[in-house]
């Protein structure tokens, strides 16, 4: 029996033997030693051949799995439901990670200690106004979440022309909120290491930001891959996976601004 009656046996798709794996651990490792020597001597060239490593590799990896699902056809609809579920628990693992954030926050912020002045914010930290640039940030992450939507549905009604505007647009907004949030951060009155304040607001909306940039990418190769016609109305799991992350994203900040920036401050 030779592979492909094998693979006629059962829905599934048996991945062919790749190198990606192992090589994306190997530079993810080298990553990681890198950024560590960077923590000590401010300098790591190591750091920046992980990087690029991890970038070149993660390129090479996506672009076979989207020769498998869009030209070759192995992801079935069995395939699909796996990697919709596979997707669904990264989600939950998200959502974890943001909530050990948020358990810091509320353990520093419930119960002041002596040592921060028995108050929240501590003695001598002045909070961002939260009907500023986090109001501003809010509303566009909101509208974003919206134009997203409809991009989705244009896809789903076989409108191409819509769903790139609204997809285009998502990934302005995407932007608008990093560069907006980055000036913000360049005009705090306080830095990371100003108290536990300093410590939770920035760790908490830093991994938030970076999981914008990381969306706005993900939206990105959608549009790009739209333009390719690679979405059609009845397979587009890629562009439903980054919409599930940028809606994702959205809830996420709503917490830390309802939370981190107006309650808490």
């Amino acid at each position: 029996m030779n592979k492909v009656q094998y693979r006629c046996l059962h829905p599934y798709h048996l991945v062919d033997p790749s190198p990606w794996p192992y090589l994306l651990s190997c530079s993810a490792l080298i990553t990681t030693l890198g950024a560590v020597i960077y923590f000590h001597f401010s300098k790591s060239l190591l750091l920046s051949v992980g990087v690029i490593s991890l970038f070149t590799i993660m390129y090479l990896w996506l672009k076979d799995v989207v020769r498998e699902s869009t030209f070759m056809g192995f992801h079935t609809v069995a395939t699909i439901k796996g990697l919709k579920l596979g997707f669904i628990l990264f989600i939950v693992s998200e959502i974890l990670f943001f909530f050990s954030f948020f358990w810091a926050f509320f353990h520093s912020s419930l119960s002041p200690s002596v040592e921060i002045g028995v108050m929240w914010p501590p003695q001598g930290i002045h909070a961002l106004n939260p009907f500023g640039v986090p109001l501003l940030n809010t509303a566009i992450l909101l509208s974003s979440g919206a134009t997203v939507t409809w991009a989705h549905h244009s896809i789903i009604y076989g409108n191409r022309d819509q769903a790139l505007k609204s997809l285009g647009l998502t990934i302005f907004l995407g932007a608008f909120f990093s560069l907006l949030q980055a000036i913000e951060y360049i005009e705090a009155p306080f830095s990371i290491a100003d108290s536990v304040y300093g410590s939770t607001f920035f760790v908490a909306t830093g991994f938030h930001g970076l999981h914008v940039l990381i969306g706005t990418i993900f939206l990105g190769i959608c549009l790009i891959r739209l333009n390719y016609s690679h979405f059609t109305k009845s397979h587009h799991i890629g562009f439903e996976f980054a919409s599930w992350y940028w809606h994702f994203v959205d809830v996420v900040w709503l917490f830390l601004y309802v939370c981190i920036y107006w309650w808490g401050s």
